[in-house]
Order: C-alpha cells, then structure tokens, then sequence
C-alpha cells in the first residue's frame, strides 16, 4: 500500500545496485520520491542531479520524512552528505573498510536520529526496499517519536489556497443570517441599514434596521 503524505519534504537514500557501480549511494532532498527517483534515472537533461547522471539504473532504498520545512531537510541532507563537516556528528567515525557505503550512510542517519535538533522533529525512517532493510545498531535506536516504516509513500497533491478558501466560504455560507452575516455565535460581520424597519434576526441577541 502506499502512503499519502501531505507538505511532503524527505531526504532520500538511494543506491546503484549493479556490479560496475561498486555501491554508490546518493543522498539528497525531494518533495516528491515518485518524480525524483524518475528524474535520478532519467538523467541530468531530464532532472537528475549530477552525481546521479548516467551512473544508474537507481533505485530508492530509504527515505526520512516529516521534516517541519524544507528548510530543515535541506539541513538534514547536507549533514548526512557531509557527516564529518557538522559539529553535531563530530562524534562519528569514518567509513571502515568492512563496511558497504549504505552501510555507513546508514550509520552516520542513525546516530543523526539521535542528536538535537533532529531528535526533536516528529521524523518517520521508511525503508522502500525489504532486502535492504537494516535494523538500528545497539545504543543507538531512535527516540520512541519517531517510527520505522515500510513500504511506497506518495506526495499528496494539495489544493490551491484559493480554490480551499472559496470552498470554505461556501460551507460557512449557509451558517450565516442573510442580513447581518452573523454566524451561529451571534457575531455581526456587516450591517445594511436602508430603512427605518426592525427586523429580530433568528440567530441570538440580534436584531436589525432595514
């Protein structure tokens, strides 16, 4: 099944998984995974970055979302594609030779997930592809706030602010006096006074000329 999410900004995973590629991940920032893996792919004259062009066929294997602004993933990314430059991850160790680099990225995220601000945010750790999937190392699983997930999630398609403020406005209509514009509390937006003519309004302590 896949997940819709709304305001969508996540920082993303992905890998190369063919023998030439010698495990080349690529970390970055999307308000849409379904597009970006498509433009990753596609090359860079369609879309996709530079480090991705040509170097594929790519496949998203991890995403962090629910970040506040895209800000703050923009923030999220640079440190997890330049651990040993932020202050926060001072701490961690460079890449072993055991390791894979999604193995190492997947450390440098796991003690990210650990380090304020980024322990604060209501993140979600989703894992697209099962046979990738890793469990978080001893000492340093997540803040109980922030769940793993599996499986697709989709960037869902909000409506333009004016076309949702005119349908708000539509469903408030029919809840305000045709004279005065009150609504059910009784509050008076507009008053027409045309003649000398009392009218006791339906809604609570209202009356008007007209």
């Amino acid at each position: 099944m896949v997940v819709e999410v709304e305001s969508f900004s996540g920082c993303i995973c992905c890998t190369a998984p063919i023998p030439n590629s010698k495990g080349r991940i690529y970390i970055g920032f999307t308000v849409n995974p379904e597009r970006r893996i498509g433009q990753h792919n596609a090359g860079r004259h369609r879309g996709g970055a530079k480090r991705t062009s040509g170097r594929g066929p790519w496949e998203m294997v991890l995403i962090i979302h629910g970040f506040p602004s895209e800000i703050a993933a923009l923030r999220f990314e640079w440190a997890w594609q330049h651990p040993h430059s932020s202050r926060r991850l001072s701490h961690v160790t460079r890449r072993s030779k055991k390791e894979s680099s999604l193995q190492f990225h997947w450390r440098v995220v796991s003690n990210m997930l650990q380090v304020a601000p980024w322990s604060r945010l209501p993140l979600t750790t989703r894992w697209l592809k099962q046979e990738y999937k890793m469990d978080f190392e001893p000492g340093l699983q997540p803040p109980l706030h922030i769940p793993v997930a599996f499986g697709s999630v989709r960037a869902k398609k909000q409506k333009p602010k004016e076309v949702e403020d005119k349908q708000n406005g539509e469903e408030n209509e029919s809840e305000r006096c045709v004279l005065c514009r009150g609504d059910r509390e009784g509050k008076a937006v507009r008053q027409n006074i045309t003649t000398l003519v009392l009218v006791f309004c339906s809604y609570p302590a209202l009356t008007h000329l007209i």
